[in-house]
Order: structure tokens, then C-alpha cells, then sequence
């Protein structure tokens, strides 16, 4: 019997209806539902994760085997977020683009999962993404913003980051400046998303 496909799926818009990007995420993975068996893990970053504070840069370089239990409280939702990369094979993000770059919230869980020692190493050549042999698809809606454009700070962000953990196939679709596009670039990213999808 085939294993299903363990999808994580990581979901940033602020708008739980009638968020396009979140509505992407929908349809890319009932894609891929349709021909295979799926496990699908969401985290939805709207819901809000920890800031990192003091306390949690502290607990983060006290090594493991001297931890207490105060740092490993602090550092709980962290690996739990760890966890959950290094359990599934594709990461589908869904993102809107905020003033030209990623929402805040995805911001915090960018911030949590990049762990050195977990999600990526230091070496003599520099650092070392852990997370190899994963895939990603973001999922991308902007307003006015043209997705590859120099004033999007989103897209390449989020690859680079991806990249920096070790997870390196990574692709975009984007339906962008929808404020000037509207219905027609939402149905043609649509098509996109179900040609990925199969």
C-alpha cells in the first residue's frame, strides 16, 4: 500500500474568508488528494506564535543537556514548529503580501523554526540547511504587488529562508496585483496551481 504524502501546510493571511492565498492552499492540496492518499498538518500563523524575547535566546543557546525546565517551557512551541517540518515531505505556504513583504505572523515562524543545530549547522564553509530532500510551493496573493519585481521582498525572502534550512525545491505561484487584475488572474492562477498539482 503506497504512504500517503505528508503535507505540512503553513497558512499566514489574516483573513480566515475570502483570503485567496489560503483558497489556493485549498485547492492545490484537494489536488493532489484526488490522485493520492494525503496527511495533511496545518499550522495557521494567524492565530498568533511567541516573539523570540531574551528568555527564549537564552534557553535557545544553553546547550540541550543543560537546559531547565523554565528554557525548555520557553522554547516549547519552537519545537513543536521544528517538529513538524521534519516530519513531512512538502511544506505548502499560503501568503498574502503585506507592504511588500511576508505578514508579520509568518515572520514569528520563520523566526522559530530557524534553529541552529536543528534546522541548519555552521561549518568552516558556513551554514548548512538540515532539512534536505523536502519540497515546498508557496502560495502567493498581492494587491498591487508583481510577484519577481524588485519591490517584492516576500517571495525571495521566503525562498532564501527556505533554502537556508536545507529545503531548496521550492515553487511560487502568485496571483499578484489583483487590485488591478482581479477575477481573470485569480482563474489563471487557478489553472497554474492545478497543472503543479498534477
Amino acid at each position: 500500500m503506497t504512504q500517503p504524502l505528508n503535507i505540512l501546510r503553513i497558512d499566514a493571511s489574516a483573513r480566515k474568508d475570502g483570503s485567496i492565498s489560503r483558497e489556493l492552499a485549498d485547492l492545490y492540496i484537494d489536488r493532489i488528494a484526488e490522485r493520492r492518499a494525503v496527511r495533511v498538518e496545518t499550522r495557521d500563523t494567524s492565530d498568533g506564535l511567541p516573539l523570540v524575547t531574551q528568555d527564549w535566546i537564552t534557553a535557545n543557546f544553553t546547550p540541550d543537556g543543560d537546559r531547565t525546565t523554565d528554557n525548555r517551557a520557553v522554547l516549547a512551541t519552537s519545537d513543536r514548529l521544528v517538529d513538524e517540518l521534519k516530519r513531512n515531505e512538502l511544506l505548502v505556504i499560503s501568503t498574502p503580501i503585506y507592504n511588500f513583504g511576508i505578514p508579520a505572523a509568518l515572520k514569528l515562524w520563520v523566526d522559530q523554526v530557524a534553529r541552529a543545530g536543528l534546522t541548519f549547522r555552521y561549518t568552516d564553509k558556513g551554514p548548512v540547511g538540515l532539512l534536505d530532500g523536502k519540497r515546498a510551493v508557496i502560495l502567493v496573493a498581492s494587491g498591487g504587488t508583481k510577484v519577481g519585481s524588485d519591490i517584492d521582498f516576500a517571495t525571495p525572502y521566503l525562498r532564501h529562508v527556505l533554502g537556508f534550512i536545507g529545503i531548496t525545491d521550492v515553487e511560487i505561484i502568485a496571483a499578484d496585483q489583483l487590485m488591478a487584475s482581479g477575477p481573470d488572474k485569480i482563474e489563471q492562477t487557478k489553472d497554474q496551481v492545478r497543472a503543479l498539482a498534477a
